[in-house]
């Protein structure tokens, strides 16, 4: 049986090649789920370009029931990793449970793009909402907001504070009273939330992810890193690299 399977991929492989086809990479896959697990919607711009992509696997010669198939293993992936990201496990199950029994109901190819898009909104806004279980006021939540949705650039607390309304001064210690640490501290640990899944879940190199996070060199990525995980960057990956997946994988 081993073999035969054996032979059945090579096969495969071969007529993909000769057709100029190839799945997506393991690291633009994984992004839509990094992005999950952080509980930022550009998960849903992800998993929007990957279905563009034509690059997905080719389950059933019937479009719909092939979308039908890869739609599962969305539905999947992503209640893994929201459960990862914090959410209720049972939550998730059922949530999981009742999107698979929609996409079995639906009759086009249309109907079920639509849903794998809802499915990724609805974990990762579930996953952002549990990361902000505290009550906090209207300005803190959309500087938070903010930050979690650029973490890829530039993060000024005067452009904050512009953005909210708020002077600088008042803007600072309610976000501290509020949060219990300041906005710099903030910034810096989503940053170091995000890196430590960059490392596990994608084929990024550490000096694009440095780049990707907006730290001023590698040896400052480096070392904060560090100050945080209590290793390097590399030997964190190294140790760490899809552990994820693979826990899934066991389930």
């Amino acid at each position: 049986m081993k073999e035969s399977m054996d032979k059945q991929v090579a096969y495969l492989e071969y007529t993909n090649r000769e057709n100029n086809f190839h799945h997506h990479g393991y690291s633009e896959d994984m992004m839509q789920f990094v992005y999950l697990k952080d509980g930022d919607l550009r998960s849903v711009e992800q998993t929007k370009k990957l279905m563009e992509s034509g690059s997905a696997g080719h389950l059933s010669d019937n479009p719909v029931t092939n979308m039908l198939y890869l739609n599962i293993c969305h539905i999947t992936l992503c209640t893994r990793f929201a459960i990862e990201g914090g959410m209720d496990p049972e939550k998730a199950y059922n949530a999981s449970d009742l999107f698979i029994r929609r996409g079995d109901k639906l009759k086009t190819y249309e109907e079920q793009a639509a849903l794998r898009l809802e499915v990724t909104e609805y974990f990762t806004k579930q996953v952002a909402t549990v990361k902000k279980a505290h009550v906090f006021s209207k300005p803190v939540v959309q500087c938070m907001d903010y930050i979690q949705y650029h973490l890829h650039e530039a993060i000024l607390v005067t452009e904050l504070a512009d953005m909210v309304g708020l002077n600088e001064s008042y803007l600072s210690v309610l976000f501290k009273r509020e949060v219990g640490k300041n906005i710099t501290e903030y910034v810096m640990d989503r940053r170091m939330e995000a890196a430590e899944n960059m490392l596990s879940l994608s084929d990024f190199s550490v000096a694009e992810i440095s780049d990707i996070l907006h730290f001023s060199s590698y040896s400052h990525f480096a070392r904060v890193f560090k100050k945080y995980y209590n290793d390097s960057p590399k030997r964190y990956r190294n140790a760490h690299y899809q552990t994820t997946i693979m826990r899934d994988k066991s389930l």
